[in-house]
């Protein structure tokens, strides 16, 4: 992926640029010391020593600095690719549920609303249910007195 190659090639530089800032201050504040050594007075050599030991301080600082930017740097690059891969992961979601329901739309419109599906087999015809037949009772015959 070439997402995680840029976020490994951000880190790597950051890297490389702190490790060239700290050899700097190192060379810096050997030179500044080595000054302070060959001074004549104490002033001097108390001037030197400071400015070396400024030096190397502030050359630490830079290189935190440094290192927390290209992290920052890293993470925020990492979290927008996925941020955009989601989305295009949703867009394409969205794409293909609008497709289906286009062919869905198109087939109900095409076909007539009458008509079976070709693959249907036709309804058996159920014989008729015999109702059974009442009859009436018969009559009484009626008593004369």
């Amino acid at each position: 992926m070439a997402e995680a190659d840029l976020d490994v090639v951000i880190r790597s530089m950051a890297k490389k640029q702190v490790k060239a800032l700290t050899d700097a201050a190192r060379k810096r504040q050997g030179r500044l010391m080595g000054m302070a050594g060959k001074a004549k007075d104490k002033d001097s050599r108390d001037s030197y020593r400071q400015l070396a030991k400024t030096t190397r301080e502030l050359a630490a600082a830079a290189a935190r600095r440094l290192e927390i930017t290209a992290e920052n740097t890293a993470e925020s690059y990492a979290r927008a690719i996925k941020k955009v891969a989601e989305e295009l992961a949703a867009a394409k979601l969205a794409k293909e549920k609008a497709a289906k329901e286009a062919a869905a739309a198109n087939a109900a419109k095409t076909k007539p609303a009458n008509s079976k599906p070709a693959n249907s087999k036709p309804a058996k015809s159920k014989p008729a249910k015999s109702k059974p037949i009442k009859t009436k009772p018969a009559a009484r015959p009626v008593k004369t007195a």
